[in-house]
């Protein structure tokens, strides 16, 4: 899934001791526009060398593609929305290009390789 907007607020970076060693993470707040009279605000978590990749900034327009998670701690429902990637506004060079550029521009697939949007696969993601 992909959310696109502007960087309102950059959180401090966290950081801690894990059984695997140490991580950290650090979470910005995306105003996005909606088909609504009010922009709507989501907030998105960078981990580990993610946050030195994207190198954001508040005011930067951005999309971001996510993943978005639930788990159960004591009978309540925590969410969390991971960014694994981040293209900034105006930074399309030759060799980032979005699914509707490559669709448009991609040789057709052979018939034996094409898919219809209903049907299903065994793949976990």
């Amino acid at each position: 899934m992909e959310l696109s907007g502007k960087v309102i607020s950059l959180l401090p970076e966290v950081t801690g001791q894990g059984k695997n060693g140490t991580w950290r993470k650090q979470e910005f707040v995306l105003e996005i526009q909606t088909q609504s009279q009010y922009p709507r605000k989501v907030c998105i978590t960078m981990w580990g060398d993610k946050i030195d990749q994207f190198n954001l900034k508040e005011g930067d327009d951005v999309t971001a593609s996510i993943d978005i998670e639930s788990r159960e701690y004591n009978q309540r429902w925590y969410t969390e929305v991971k960014a694994w990637k981040v293209e900034k506004a105006g930074s399309g060079g030759g060799s980032s290009r979005s699914n509707a550029d490559f669709s448009e521009s991609a040789a057709p697939l052979p018939p034996s390789m094409t898919f219809s949007e209903d049907e299903s696969d065994d793949l976990p993601f």
